[in-house]
């Protein structure tokens, strides 16, 4: 017999039935629904609670749930064991019981479409098929290759995507650079104008979603460009849009002195989002937004002086922008019924936290809820998940205990959140209190 099956027939009336009683009769009767006594070491919006579903996996990258329930994690660097991590609840209580590791590559992009798993490493976009109930996929061994030859590099090398309701894939190519520049990082070397990378870096690129063997050069399309490296995008079905949270660049003060102080250099430029569309440029490298000023501005390495803004007209401006350096490396839009119907349609960021913002307090490190209507944030962020550092003042990457780095939406609408640290998985779910049951 097909245990999820059974499991679901039994989950229904004990759900109805922790619907109707008090939260403790919920938690007795329900332990899918029954918090960790911490909630998972997190700090957690008003009714929000939290368990931890598993742990030290191996460093986490992005999350997928396929329809029974079943959890995959691509891990940053493979392992002995495998580059994914598939997770079963086998008693109901949301809990992994069963774990294994298939897959020879580790990576960031992880989604199910159309029932299929899609994983990527920094090259090549696979895709695992199953058969009836199997926790391991059937061509583990042997994915088949649905994008290869996306361009490696040292850094931002990541190639996260997402599906539109078209059958189309889109996929981040990050740029190797900060502000493309003859020697990257570098004081004094000037910037290439027009700058060379942009050809097949930097951008969102399009493919089919399921046709085999394709190739950047040959069968990508540039979607939209001008974007430093976008870990974080994802599909929004209210307005059908693919959105985007760039990773701005660094070293304003490093590189410009004369121009930056410390702390401005730390405070800018601000974590872009951005809605994409067929054509669209949002300025990278030639362009950054100034938070302070609240536009976008011409890039110093381009004869920018703080007030200059000509190399950024024509260009699509953000949706909202965050604070700077917060690292966003994952976005989802809610759509949901287990949470309120207040985050239907929200936008959760997942922010990485910051390495670049001395000699201020490191930020992010968090998970952020932003209201959206009608394609458009409707208010400004809000915290959704916190505490995943552990600790209450960051100097530096290296003392946070934890760091978000995935997101995925439960089939049941709860809300998964990976960890990049040490391989920490947490559901995230609502449940109204007693205090706020009887008013």
């Amino acid at each position: 017999m097909d245990y999820k099956k059974l499991m679901y027939l039994f989950a229904v009336p004990v759900l109805w039935m922790a619907a109707c009683g008090s939260p403790q009769e919920q938690e007795e009767e329900n332990p899918y629904f029954t918090a960790d006594e911490d909630q998972g070491g997190l700090n957690l919006g008003s009714g929000l609670q939290a368990y931890v579903v598993a742990e030290d996996l191996g460093r986490g990258r992005h999350l997928a749930v396929n329809e029974n329930g079943d959890i995959y994690m691509n891990l940053r660097e493979a392992t002995e064991e495998g580059g994914i991590v598939a997770l079963r609840d086998t008693n109901g209580d949301g809990r992994a019981d069963e774990i294994k590791y298939f897959g020879d590559f580790g990576g960031t992009g992880m989604a199910f479409y159309k029932g299929n798993l899609y994983a990527s490493n920094d090259s090549t976009v696979f895709r695992f098929t199953f058969s009836g109930d199997n926790l391991i996929p059937d061509n583990a061994a042997a994915p088949d290759t649905i994008v290869s030859g996306l361009p490696v590099q040292t850094s931002h090398a990541v190639k996260p995507f997402t599906f539109d309701e078209q059958g189309h894939m889109y996929v981040n190519v990050g740029a190797p650079s900060n502000a493309c520049q003859e020697q990257d990082r570098t004081k004094g070397s000037p910037a290439m104008d027009p700058c060379p990378l942009l050809e097949r870096h930097g951008g969102v690129w399009r493919f089919d979603a399921e046709q085999v063997g394709q190739t950047q050069l040959e069968d990508g399309y540039r979607y939209s460009t001008g974007i430093r490296n976008a870990v974080a995008l994802d599909y929004n079905a209210a307005d059908g849009h693919v959105y985007v949270v760039q990773h701005g660049r660094d070293m304003l003060h490093a590189l410009f002195p004369e121009m930056y102080t410390e702390e401005e250099s730390a405070e800018q430029p601000a974590e872009e989002m951005f809605r994409l569309s067929d054509g669209a440029d949002f300025g990278w490298p030639y362009c950054y937004y100034d938070p302070s000023q609240e536009k976008r501005l011409t890039a110093p390495e381009y004869g920018g002086d703080r007030q200059r803004a000509e190399r950024c007209e024509g260009t699509e401006a953000p949706v909202m922008t965050f604070p700077a350096h917060w690292a966003p490396n994952d976005l989802l839009f809610y759509t949901g019924d287990q949470l309120p119907e207040s985050y239907k349609g929200t936008a959760l960021v997942a922010f990485h936290g910051s390495w670049n913002r001395a000699p201020l307090e490191q930020k992010g490190y968090f998970v952020a809820a932003v209201p959206f209507e009608n394609g458009s944030p409707t208010g400004t962020h809000e915290a959704f998940a916190e505490g995943f550092a552990g600790v209450e003042t960051i100097e530096a990457p290296s003392d946070a205990k934890h760091r978000p780095t995935g997101l995925a939406q439960a089939p049941d609408g709860t809300v998964l959140i990976s960890d990049s640290v040490s391989g920490k998985i947490w559901r995230v779910f609502y449940q109204e209190d007693e205090t706020m049951a009887m008013k």
